[in-house]
C-alpha cells in the first residue's frame, strides 16, 4: 500500500476540508496517510517513509512546500507531489489541469503520470530567491499592496467574491497606473519599452485567475514573458471588464518564450509568486531550472 504524507493548509480557500475529512477520504481510497498542518511548527520535517507528498491548499501552500523541498540536498529523498487544490485562485492547479473535487482526484494517484515542473532562479536579490508561478513588475505588485490595505475581512466571504473584488481593484489600478521604463533582454533579444505590466510566467494564469500566458507549460523548459505597454492600456481594461462581467475572453497580448532573462527599470517593487518585494530600480537576471519538481497527474492527461 502506497503512503502519502498530507501537508494541509486548514485556512486555505473556503476552508471546505478538515483534517479528519481529508485523511478519511485518502485512506478510503486505499492509501496510507500521514498528516501535518503547514501552520504548525516542524511540518518541514518530512516523512521519509512516504512515497509521495500531498499538498492540500492554494498557491501559497504549494510555494511553501516547494521552498522546503529546495533546501533538501541531492542525497535527500525526493518526493512526487500530489495536489488537492482548495485555495482562492489555485493558479498552479489550473496550470497543471488539476480540476474537480478531491474525491475525483485522489483515485488518479494509483497510476499517475509524473509531470516535470520548472523553477525560475532569481539573481540580483537575496540569495536563494526563486519562483514557481511568476515574477513580475507593475500592476500586480500594486494589486498586492492595495489588497493588503483592504484586508481579508473586507473582500468577501467566498472564493468567487474575493476573485471578483481583486479584479475590480485591478481595473482601477490599470486605469491610473503610470507606465514605467523597463529594459528587458530575453535570450539575447531586446524588448525594452514603457510598460504597465512585465511578467515572466511559468504557468498560464496569475492573480485573480487571469490567463495571461495561454501557451505556458510549467514543464516545457521555457518561460512565457507577457508585456503590456502603455498603448495597450485600454485593451487590457476591456479584458478585465469582460472578466468582471462574468465573461471569459481569450488573451491576445504580447508574449514570447525565453529561458534566460535580464530586467532592469524604474519600478519600485516586484512580486515573486504571491510575495511583494520592495526594490529601487531593480536589476535582476532569471534563469530556468528544468524539472526541479514532479507533480502527479491522471495517467490519461496529455
Amino acid at each position: 500500500m502506497k503512503k502519502g504524507s498530507l501537508l494541509h493548509n486548514p485556512t486555505a480557500g473556503d476552508n471546505e476540508f478538515s483534517k479528519k475529512e481529508l485523511v478519511k477520504l485518502i485512506k478510503e481510497e486505499g492509501f496510507e496517510c500521514g498528516y501535518a498542518s503547514v501552520k504548525d511548527d516542524g511540518w518541514e520535517k518530512l516523512d521519509e517513509d512516504a512515497d509521495f507528498l500531498i499538498i492540500a491548499g492554494g498557491d501559497g501552500t504549494v510555494r511553501r512546500v516547494a521552498k522546503a523541498l529546495t533546501k533538501r540536498t541531492l542525497l535527500d529523498k525526493q518526493y512526487p507531489l500530489a495536489l488537492l487544490p482548495h485555495g482562492t485562485a489555485n493558479n498552479i492547479a489550473a496550470g497543471l489541469r488539476i480540476t474537480g473535487e478531491a474525491k475525483d482526484i485522489v483515485p488518479t494517484w494509483h497510476h499517475p503520470k509524473l509531470k516535470p515542473f520548472d523553477l525560475g532562479k532569481v539573481n540580483g536579490l537575496d540569495d536563494g530567491m526563486f519562483f514557481i508561478e511568476a515574477l513580475g513588475f507593475g500592476i500586480f505588485p500594486k494589486l498586492m499592496k492595495e489588497m493588503k490595505k483592504i484586508g481579508d475581512d473586507n473582500i468577501g466571504e467566498t472564493v468567487d467574491e474575493r476573485l471578483h473584488a481583486a479584479r475590480c481593484v485591478l481595473l482601477d489600478i490599470v486605469r491610473n497606473y503610470e507606465a514605467r521604463e523597463c529594459h528587458i533582454t530575453a535570450d539575447g533579444h531586446e524588448h525594452s519599452g514603457k510598460y504597465l505590466l512585465v511578467e515572466v510566467m511559468n504557468i498560464r494564469s496569475i492573480g485573480p485567475n487571469l490567463i495571461l500566458a495561454p501557451n505556458a507549460d510549467p514543464g516545457d523548459g521555457c518561460f512565457e514573458v507577457t508585456l503590456i505597454p502603455e498603448d495597450h492600456r485600454n485593451k487590457f481594461e476591456s479584458f478585465l471588464l469582460s472578466h468582471i462581467n462574468g465573461e471569459k475572453p481569450e488573451y491576445h497580448f504580447t508574449t514570447f518564450t525565453a529561458k534566460r532573462i535580464q530586467i532592469s527599470g524604474a519600478f519600485k517593487d516586484l512580486h515573486i509568486d504571491d510575495e511583494r518585494i520592495k526594490v529601487d530600480s531593480p536589476d535582476i537576471s532569471i534563469e530556468l531550472k528544468s524539472g526541479v519538481f514532479e507533480f502527479m497527474l491522471p495517467s490519461d492527461q496529455a
